[in-house]
């Protein structure tokens, strides 16, 4: 049987499982909880789409659910934590809710250990499923209502039915889409190529559509997603790169802004560099994640660039586009990390000046090469981490002062949690700013003077 017949039959049976729950399930309210990045955060958004299919209600309280999924993330130790704690009080509530489905889904779930666990730990779940078929909850959930005690399907890698899964989106005027799934980078801190299967690039046409679609819906800005968006295209069948399709996306009438995540220094190009210059809805804005500022750490990291590398990088940006916002994200306390590297990552920041960061202490995740090296104290760790926020932060606080009677455009993304009487929205630098506004400015992209800033946010007043 040839793969496009096996989707379509694989598509076909989804659409009996859903259109089953939809007529015979009584009690349909539903809550996903999300836990992680922008990935998951757009998995969400296709979970919620097949249960609205269903005839699902969405509800935001545990209370109110009749069905709870935990989509789960596992960069972390910390967030896998998170996730047993959940699973906990939730196997409480359901001690008292017989009738109560739980599902838990995501990163987690496609490692073994972890799986493992949930299965032994909590027998309150009732579904497992992974990253690569969220298309099979139906069928899932159709089991699970049908007598089976745990309904389970993991999938090692994609299978393109992705391509026919809708999403509700978390906001109608911006939205996500992937344009890639999988890694290939192998990090040796980092479990991805272990949750998320290797790289697959999405055929341009599919992603074009998709885009289309979303702005001829109100859609005004959408983030391009993929583990290492800068490597998109090379598992094609013909020659087209990210910058390709950065040109193409930027050619679709109505859609006003582009942003990607996240983007691998190693593999960054030179076109997609200029794309920076020449493309006018590609937002001013980059997030590059450097880790380290040591060539060393960056060599037991498995980054393959150096400081040297990074540096270099960053001057073109800068030379193409001399006002870019930059962000990235570091990591302290990488295991064998000297004083000596971490005085590095400071040099390197300081000669950077991120706009924003997003900065992190390593944590052990096993079965990956880190977590055989020689560990840094927890201790120093620490010291290290608010040494590093010292830096930071007061760079943070000078570029947004810098800003300060400047004029902006801002895509108002909801009310603000300062005022009632004020809204917030993202400059095209990403930088988060706060107004007086009201409801009629929610998904408008507008002009804002600056008036004040601190090292998080700006704030300002809406012109015209």
């Amino acid at each position: 049987m040839e793969n496009s017949d096996l989707i379509k039959d694989l598509k076909d049976n989804v659409n009996e499982y859903m259109a089953f729950i939809k007529e015979n399930i009584d009690k349909k309210n539903a809550l996903v909880i999300t836990h992680g990045c922008q990935m998951n955060e757009h998995d969400s958004e296709k979970i919620i789409w097949l249960l609205e299919k269903m005839g699902y209600t969405m509800v935001d309280e545990i209370d109110n659910a009749d069905f709870i999924v935990v989509n789960t993330c596992s960069v972390r130790h910390s967030a896998e934590d998170k996730v047993y704690g959940q699973l906990g009080n939730l196997k409480n509530i359901k001690n008292k809710r017989k009738d109560l489905k739980i599902a838990v889904c995501g990163c987690m779930m496609q490692r073994e250990e972890s799986r493992n666990y949930v299965i032994e730990k909590f027998p309150n779940v009732d579904i497992i499923f992974g990253t690569n078929n969220i298309w099979k909850l139906p069928e899932l959930l159709y089991s699970s209502y049908n007598g089976k005690k745990l309904a389970i399907d993991i999938e090692e890698n994609p299978i393109g039915l992705d391509e026919g899964l809708g999403a509700t989106r978390a906001y109608g005027f911006k939205s996500y889409v992937n344009i890639m799934y999988g890694c290939n980078n192998f990090c040796t801190y980092c479990i991805v190529p272990y949750t998320r299967g290797r790289e697959t690039s999405r055929n341009p046409k599919d992603i074009i559509k998709e885009i289309e679609d979303l702005v001829s819906h109100g859609t005004k800005e959408v983030t391009l997603l993929g583990q290492n968006v800068n490597s998109y295209g090379k598992t094609l069948d013909f020659d087209y790169s990210f910058a390709n399709l950065l040109e193409d996306i930027n050619e679709i009438e109505g859609l006003e802004r582009i942003r990607f995540m996240t983007s691998h220094p190693k593999d960054i190009s030179d076109e997609l560099i200029m794309a920076f210059k020449n493309l006018d809805k590609l937002c001013n804005f980059l997030h590059l994640p450097v880790q380290a500022g040591s060539t060393d750490v960056l060599k037991k990291m498995n980054r393959k660039y150096s400081k040297e590398d990074y540096l270099n990088t960053i001057e073109k940006i800068k030379s193409i586009n001399p006002d870019i916002a930059l962000s990235t994200d570091i990591m302290v306390g990488f295991p064998g990390e000297t004083e000596e590297d971490f005085e590095d990552t400071l040099d390197l920041c300081r000669k950077v000046e991120y706009d924003t960061s997003f900065t992190f202490i390593y944590s052990v995740r096993e079965n990956t090469p880190a977590a055989k090296m020689e560990q840094v104290p927890d201790k120093v760790k620490h010291e290290r981490f608010e040494r590093l926020l010292d830096v930071l932060y007061p760079i943070q606080e000078k570029k947004n002062k810098a800003l300060i009677g400047q004029n902006v455009t801002v895509l108002v993304e909801d009310f603000s949690k300062k005022r009632d009487d004020y809204v917030t929205g993202r400059t095209e630098g990403f930088k988060l700013v706060n107004f007086k506004g009201d409801e009629s400015d929610i998904g408008k992209i507008v002009d804002v003077k600056i008036t004040d800033a601190n090292s998080f946010s700006l704030e300002g007043e809406k012109l015209g």
